[in-house]
């Protein structure tokens, strides 16, 4: 079983494997790795500063057949390439917000109808794509999760790696769940 992380310039990318790396074999690439020299079980699009430095990921999404997560930048990525829209946000830098799970799902199961997370929304999915169903909001984003009506794609606006969301652990369980399938 092996996950691997696209590393995407954010601060975080070396938490995310860090949180997996005792579960499945992980490493974390960059994000110009061809598709084609991909093998792994699964994807997760790390955060970043910007979409302009995304490398290949839309290729990823595109071309790879396989379950991918993406966090913060990663959704973004997710949401554009698939025909979303993303718009700067009203919170700028890091903070906390309150999530609350309006669909459960496998991305979600087990975790309450409210937590805490860790995000950032300087920029955010504004407008979902076409075969993708919103998941979580919150006060201040109406589309803090999303996930592909028929293929194993999910995004998540906070960061689920980093000890101040509270049930992140179990989120990137969940996606290691889905990525033993």
């Amino acid at each position: 079983m092996r996950i691997l992380v696209i590393n995407n310039y954010g601060q975080f990318n070396h938490l995310i494997r860090r949180a997996i790396r005792d579960k499945v074999e992980t490493d974390l690439i960059s994000n110009e790795t061809p598709p084609e020299k991909i093998a792994s079980d699964g994807l997760i699009l790390g955060g970043g500063p910007t979409l302009d430095r995304a490398g290949r990921c839309a290729d990823y999404l595109r071309e790879l057949d396989m379950p991918i997560l993406g966090i913060c930048l990663g959704m973004q990525l997710m949401a554009t390439t698939f025909g979303g829209k993303v718009a700067p946000g009203t919170i700028g830098g890091y903070a906390e917000v309150d999530v609350e799970v309006v669909r459960e799902n496998e991305i979600l199961k087990g975790l309450p109808p409210r937590f805490r997370t860790w995000a950032s929304h300087a920029d955010q999915v504004v407008e979902l794509p076409r075969e993708f169903e919103v998941l979580a909001r919150s006060r201040v984003c109406e589309i803090e999760a999303m996930k592909h009506l028929k293929k194993p794609l999910y995004g998540v606006q906070w960061h689920p790696e980093v000890v101040h969301t509270e049930n992140g652990q179990e989120l990137l369980d969940n996606f290691i769940a889905i990525c033993k399938r």
